[in-house]
């Protein structure tokens, strides 16, 4: 994890450090005098080489200063601060919705193979997974927003106003996230549980005189959940990284859409501590998914 944080940071680093387009330029404009670029870069730190400020840099982000913003000159920490809640939430309500309607819908599939439900249930996720999640979003909003009037597009409601009706903002949002990941766990859960259905063990199992729930729940199922443990953990680790669409289509001030704002306008700080952020937040959650698969299946541990 460590070496993977500071490769990460090597890179990002230096990505910004290169890439067209000057913070000091950006912020006072193009009609700022050579005078005041220069002197601006070096209240920045910008007029150090470039080993000098990754240092510097590096050794305020492990320390918890993540420096200051260039476009607002608040403190990139406290800017954060206020993102981060409204992201994570979104994707707990949309990790929660997906599990809720993935594993029983999966196990559904999977016990009742080439069935009615079953072939609904496959045209369905074939239909989900084909459509891009700005559309299904669009068309949501369009549903539930213009045309029940259950919630006001746009109509943003900050945690600190009223969590109750910031919780009732997130649902759609969240259930256009989860839509898609809901249906790749089913189609995952549904070939994995077939497949364990054909193994020597659950014929063994039958043949004790087991009931097919019986062997579905207490043999099949911890078995086929490994692959989907694994998938899970990718996609809460995805979810927790922000989705820039589904932010940007319902007006959600979370991480993604503020990194895209910061590096529109070259806000180098803010931008490498989301990007931090989520890289530590992806490696986090690949560690606990191993240590959960090997909670699931000793074998890994040999």
């Amino acid at each position: 994890m460590v070496i993977t944080l500071i490769v990460v940071s090597v890179c990002v680093f230096v990505a910004f450090s290169l890439i067209p387009g000057d913070p000091a330029t950006r912020k006072l404009g193009t009609e700022a005098t050579a005078e005041q670029v220069a002197a601006l870069r070096a209240q920045m730190g910008l007029d150090a080489p470039l080993h000098v400020r990754y240092l510097t840099w590096i050794t305020s982000f492990v320390k918890g200063d993540f420096g200051i913003s260039y476009q607002t000159g608040d403190a990139v920490r406290s800017l954060l601060a206020k993102r981060i809640p409204v992201t994570f939430f979104l994707a707990l309500i949309a990790f929660c919705m997906t599990v809720v309607i993935a594993i029983p819908v999966g196990i559904l599939t999977a016990k009742y193979e080439n069935s009615w439900p079953d072939r609904i249930v496959t045209v369905l996720n074939q239909i989900i997974m084909s459509v891009p999640p700005f559309f299904s979003g669009i068309l949501l909003s369009t549903l539930f927003g213009l045309i029940l009037r259950w919630f006001t597009p746009g109509a943003y409601v900050s945690y600190d106003t009223s969590f109750r009706a910031f919780l009732g903002y997130m649902l759609l949002p969240a259930f256009c996230v989860a839509l898609p990941k809901a249906a790749m766990t089913i189609k995952l859960l549904r070939s994995s549980m077939i497949e364990e259905a054909g193994r020597d063990y659950t014929r063994t199992a039958y043949s004790r005189g087991n009931t097919i729930d019986g062997v579905m729940y207490g043999h099949i199922l911890k078995n086929a959940m490994i692959p989907v443990v694994t998938f899970l953990g990718m996609a809460l680790a995805d979810l927790l990284a922000g989705s820039i669409v589904i932010e940007q289509l319902f007006s959600i001030p979370g991480i993604s859409r503020t990194l895209i704002t910061s590096i529109s306008n070259r806000d180098y700080p803010v931008v490498m501590a989301v990007i931090m952020g989520i890289a530590a937040t992806i490696v986090t959650v690949n560690l606990i998914v191993d240590l959960v698969y090997r909670a699931i299946d000793p074998r890994v541990s040999l």
